[in-house]
């Protein structure tokens, strides 16, 4: 069984915060550069499966996140993944962003403090106390939160693991992907403070098997914007900011 973590493509809260007032954190879009990128994504991931010997390539089931810029990197996937190889498309809201309650759509640290100074001042005490993974932002979740909850999601993959099932792409956020991955190869409390959250449209492979184990390796390593402006240039003539069909 294999499983490709896949995070979202560039969005345009990636490249401006303001993005999470004016559209909301569920609904922020990918940008032009983010739906390219993922694009590449899913070619990386369809050139792994094309060299798997015949009786390794098994159908994919494909899950996502239901956040507008995980949704629309699913649709990207699914434009060059083969579409005989896909038996299943489907949404989960345990895989949603990490909630940062009053502190979602601020992203500054310094505006949190002027917005909200007990709060900020008591959610710093309580990562400087007990550390990053389980302290909560005010009326939010911590990280621990997120992969209690990824934990649930993670038994339907198990069901499927230990029945030599599909393989699965997860389609989800940076703290999300990194919380899977923590729960599913038993990795402790500080791996995941270690680590850092995958790029923009990076793809996370895990494979093995139920009985030998498993194992995570980087499949593909995204180019970001700052390298790929000029690709963008040439192909349009500008730089668009954002994909179609944006919901308000």
């Amino acid at each position: 069984m294999r499983i490709f973590l896949v995070r979202h493509g560039e969005s345009l809260g990636n490249i401006d915060d303001s993005a999470y007032r004016q559209f909301g954190d569920h609904n922020v879009p990918l940008t032009e550069w983010g739906h390219r990128q993922v694009l590449r994504a899913g070619q990386a991931i369809a050139s792994y499966l094309k060299e798997l010997p015949g009786a390794e390539l098994r159908r994919l089931n494909v899950w996502y996140s239901p956040f507008l810029r995980t949704r629309q990197s699913k649709d990207a996937l699914l434009e060059v993944l083969p579409a005989d190889l896909i038996e299943d498309v489907r949404e989960d809201y345990l895989l949603r962003e990490q909630d940062f309650g009053l502190f979602t759509e601020i992203y500054d640290h310094a505006e949190q403090k002027r917005k909200f100074p007990d709060e900020f001042e008591k959610w710093a005490r309580l990562r400087n106390n007990n550390g990053k993974f389980y302290a909560r932002p005010p009326d939010g979740e911590s990280r621990a939160d997120v992969a209690q909850r990824v934990r649930l999601f993670l038994q339907t993959v198990m069901h499927d693991a230990e029945n030599g099932k599909n393989n699965i792409i997860i389609v989800g956020h940076g703290v999300t992907n990194r919380a899977f991955e923590m729960n599913f190869l038993h990795h402790p409390v500080d791996w995941f403070e270690r680590s850092d959250n995958p790029g923009n449209a990076d793809v996370t492979l895990i494979e093995g098997r139920h009985s030998d184990g498993y194992r995570s390796i980087l499949l593909h390593k995204s180019v970001d914007r700052a390298q790929g402006q000029e690709e963008l240039r040439g192909a349009y003539g500008s730089e668009p900011d954002v994909v179609s069909n944006i919901e308000k």
